[in-house]
């Protein structure tokens, strides 16, 4: 972590006492360590044990004159926050956006990737209003390092003890470890539904929010890679930095792959492109005739990953398979069929992941047929985990 920029964010709970053992032994490795205090805090640690040892002044009061805008200029210069430990009055305010001290400004202002690590009351840990506003941060791609159990300082033996320091230490070094692995790696990325136009107004499609396919992309962004992302229609905003290619039809999307596939290293085939389009598209709105039904003939799209087998290019792909039953069956058999390197497959069927989510679970299953099977995660953690095997076999093939 030499030359690392780390801002450490220190709320007001007794484990505030191991934020000046974690900053101790983040200078040892090399970081470069602000320290930015919330309002309480310096009820129990001050300011000074945390200047001292950053060998920086500490930011811990809005309305210091001389420091009216040091949250800005903080913010501005710092690879990583740390927020550790993080009260549930902490997490409520980054959640839900409040300014009123300065690690809340900080975390306002701050664009980076953030790293939560809560302490708090068992009970506390475990209130509805606690684990709804760490869902929501987690949506937005916050990570976090779970508590443990142990002693609390109520005296009972419970889960909201802060993480050991060592282990929150290993955290933050995976982050800078990880930080440019991917420079130099192109990646084409297609992510969302495609429409399927049946008259001027009316469409096939599928519910998928393109959610995964644009974590993926700014996972490789964050880790120094190139992508090209080509989307169907979505309501998500680009990651910056990316060469973005909108599209609407399977056609479409099809023939930007195949001018983009030469370029790349690797591809990640996300989007959940329509099977099926009309035969024949109306040219007028189609008017309901009282109540008598309609019937549409559809034929089938091209197969984009089929299409991508057949060059036999030697580029590293991936495919998606979202399933309603017989899910390793059915990703195996896509696996085999498509010429894949990894596929990455979810059961739509289960509640709370797959289309619209912010979670998901999957199975990957590589060109080996080893299946993986990954716990419930947020869609960038899993990219992340994705991207670690893709790197794994790029450098080993």
């Amino acid at each position: 972590m030499k030359n690392a920029k780390i801002v450490l964010g220190v709320s007001a709970g007794i484990a505030a006492y191991k934020a000046v053992e974690l900053l101790r032994l983040l200078v040892k490795e090399g970081a470069e360590v602000r320290v930015v205090m919330s309002a309480n805090a310096g009820q129990f640690v001050t300011p000074l044990t945390f200047a001292a040892l950053s060998g920086h002044p500490v930011y811990h009061s809005v309305f210091d004159a001389q420091n009216s805008m040091e949250h800005i200029r903080v913010a501005e210069n710092a690879d990583l926050l740390v927020v550790a430990p993080a009260t549930a009055s902490t997490l409520a305010k980054m959640a839900h956006g409040l300014a009123d001290d300065a690690l809340s400004c900080l975390h306002l202002a701050f664009k980076g990737p953030v790293l939560v690590c809560p302490a708090m009351n068992e009970g506390m840990w475990g209130h509805p209003a606690v684990k709804d506003n760490i869902a929501l941060l987690k949506s937005r791609g916050v990570e976090f390092v779970d508590p443990e159990s142990g002693e609390l300082a109520c005296g009972v033996i419970g889960l909201g003890r802060l993480a050991d320091t060592n282990v929150i230490l290993d955290k933050v070094r995976g982050y800078f470890s990880q930080r440019d692995d991917l420079t130099g790696i192109r990646f084409l990325i297609t992510a969302g539904p495609t429409h399927e136009a049946i008259d001027p107004v009316r469409y096939l499609s599928n519910p998928s929010s393109g959610k995964m396919g644009y974590a993926v992309a700014e996972q490789v962004m964050a880790r120094g890679g190139q992508v090209v992302l080509i989307s169907g229609p979505t309501h998500l905003k680009p990651p910056p930095g990316v060469d973005f290619k909108p599209c609407k039809r399977a056609d479409e999307m099809n023939t930007l792959v195949q001018e983009q596939f030469e370029n790349c290293d690797v591809l990640v085939m996300s989007a959940a492109v329509g099977d099926f389009a009309a035969e024949k598209l109306e040219k007028e709105k189609i008017k309901k005739q009282g109540d008598e039904g309609l019937i549409l003939k559809l034929v089938a799209t091209k197969d984009i990953l089929l299409e991508v087998a057949k060059r036999n290019s030697g580029k590293l792909v991936v495919g998606f398979a979202a399933e309603s039953q017989n899910l390793v069956e059915s990703a195996l058999e896509k696996l085999r069929k498509k010429n894949l390197d990894f596929i990455v497959a979810n059961d739509i069927s289960a509640p709370g992941i797959g289309f619209q989510s912010d979670s998901n679970q999957v199975t990957i299953i590589d060109r080996e047929e080893k299946i993986e099977d990954l716990p419930l995660k947020p869609k960038r953690e899993i990219a992340d985990l994705l991207l670690d095997r893709i790197l794994f076999r790029l450098k080993h093939p």
